[in-house]
């Protein structure tokens, strides 16, 4: 069995070497020219695709609070104002936007209707398209000082979906004529993103001209540190004063009033390729189904810190787990016979390669003959959606981006879907997931979201092991960061040092 070395066995001088070589020239500095504290922030994961709103990168602008959509959502995963102040349904199809007032972009520009046009229109014809728009044919346009947003078929959680820190709202001089866009200067909120150092560093300082509540703090300092015993170690020697993402076996070795831990939205999924390979054939899928032990993951991997899977959604969701059925109707699994299978896994969350060894000696036992690939993610995600494992392993959020279950079911289970790893296409799940997309919010809705979930697993395209919980690193004189279930937001106008 895999196990993982305590930080005891590295050397004080080693974790030196490793914290001075993640972290940036001058990001120790704390107090900024315009007064008040700089917060110095370790980041997971470095920038993937520049900045550019249009893909996961933009949820790292969320939660530096530069960048800001139309709308909000609360804790419940209500819509909320946001860049808009209200909205109306006008039609199945077209949404009415009230844009807020008074709100100027870090390159001194204002929002008005037409700026959010641009960006709705230029998000639309992005390619590759915003995750949160799969399958969404939505034209906006300006009509007085309203916005209008319109949707090639009715979209009932279309305010949700403009939640999305992928269709984050930034200044026209964002974006360039070649389709690059840039974030440094040109977004809304209460820190102006100033530089970026590649997938290094970012620098951030207080807007003073910010619609809302002045930021507290002076700026943030962020450093990208993909390596999880650097981010607590910081945390510990002072080089940070919020590190995301502490790894659970690091999490015991931090003093206890640093770490807070809350469920989150996010699932550790063993995907299965069903289109090509031995996990072509529904028997052997199923028997990974009863061969993984769950329990052993959780205890021996997440020391407890995360909740078995019940389903593809978790307890970050209390809905799913009063409501959820026993799934029917499962194939009977069969027998591996020495199937050779290649199972894959990233390093940039730190406990998935401890789970890929775990669950690569329980399928051998099962029969299985297993060879692991285990890259970052930025070197393997390429092939992983190419469809060139027979099994991924990934920790994927489930509500990321519009706050609503339908968009990772159609992105991930789905024949057209985006980030269709199983690559699956079952017509029972196409349409359950139709059913759920065309649901109105509340009960009806999540119904038919617990029916499509129950179609999806009766493939065992996915066979979902953990829950997990955020982990998240703060100094004892920071105050008011957030603890994002979501993980959209994170420093906030009210964050500062005490």
């Amino acid at each position: 069995m895999h196990l993982r070395a305590p930080l005891a066995a590295v050397g004080l001088s080693a974790v030196s070497v490793l914290l001075a070589g993640c972290f940036a020239a001058g990001a120790g500095q704390t107090t900024g020219s315009s007064g008040g504290d700089r917060i110095k922030l370790a980041m997971m994961q470095p920038p993937r695709s520049g900045l550019t709103p249009f893909s996961d990168d933009a949820f790292k602008l969320s939660r530096w609070s530069t960048a800001e959509t139309l709308v909000t959502l609360d804790g419940n995963g209500d819509a909320r104002p946001g860049l808009a102040t209200e909205w109306r349904r006008t039609s199945d199809t077209a949404w009415e936007f009230t844009v807020r007032p008074g709100v100027s972009f870090h390159d001194g520009s204002v929002l008005t209707a037409a700026v959010a046009v641009n960006t709705l229109t230029r998000s639309a014809k992005a390619v590759p398209k915003p995750r949160i728009l799969d399958g969404v044919a939505l034209t906006a346009a300006a009509q007085g000082d309203k916005l209008v947003v319109t949707t090639g078929t009715p979209d009932p959680l279309l305010p949700q979906r403009l939640s999305s820190p992928q269709l984050s709202i930034l200044a026209e001089s964002a974006y360039a004529a070649d389709g690059k866009v840039t974030p440094v200067g040109t977004g809304s909120g209460p820190f102006r993103l100033v530089q970026v150092n590649g997938t290094t560093s970012a620098t951030l300082d207080r807007y003073d001209g910010y619609w809302g509540d002045k930021a507290k703090a002076a700026g943030i300092d962020v450093s990208f540190v993909p390596d999880g015993t650097a981010r607590a170690a910081a945390i510990r020697s002072g080089e940070a004063h919020i590190a995301e993402a502490v790894p659970v076996s690091q999490a015991a070795l931090l003093d206890a009033q640093t770490i807070s831990e809350v469920p989150m939205p996010r699932t550790n999924t063993l995907y299965l390729n069903t289109k090509s390979g031995p996990f072509a054939d529904p028997a052997l899928r199923a028997a990974v189904r009863e061969t993984i032990n769950r329990g052993q993951i959780v205890s021996t991997v997440y020391e407890n810190r995360a909740d078995i899977a019940k389903g593809l959604l978790g307890p970050a969701l209390p809905w799913t787990v009063q409501a959820r059925k026993e799934v029917t109707g499962r194939i009977a699994a069969g027998r591996a016979n020495g199937a050779t299978i290649t199972l894959a896994t990233f390093t940039d969350r730190a406990e998935l390669p401890e789970v890929a060894s775990l669950v690569q000696q329980q399928l051998q036992d099962a029969g299985f003959k297993v060879n692991q690939v285990v890259r970052e993610y930025a070197h393997i995600e390429q092939d992983m959606l190419a469809g060139k494992f027979d099994a991924f392993i990934l920790s994927r959020a489930t509500v990321l981006d519009s706050g609503d279950p339908v968009a990772y079911l159609k992105s991930d289970f789905t024949c057209g879907g985006s980030f269709n790893i199983a690559r699956l296409c079952d017509e029972n799940v196409e349409q359950a997931v139709r059913k759920a997309e065309g649901a109105e919010a509340g009960d009806q809705r999540r119904a038919a979201i617990l029916e499509a979930e129950a179609a999806v697993l009766r493939t065992d395209a996915a066979i979902p092991m953990l829950h997990e919980r955020v982990i998240q690193g703060d100094a004892t004189s920071v105050a008011d960061s957030v603890k994002d279930p979501r993980e959209r937001a994170l420093i906030t106008s009210a964050t500062h040092l005490k």
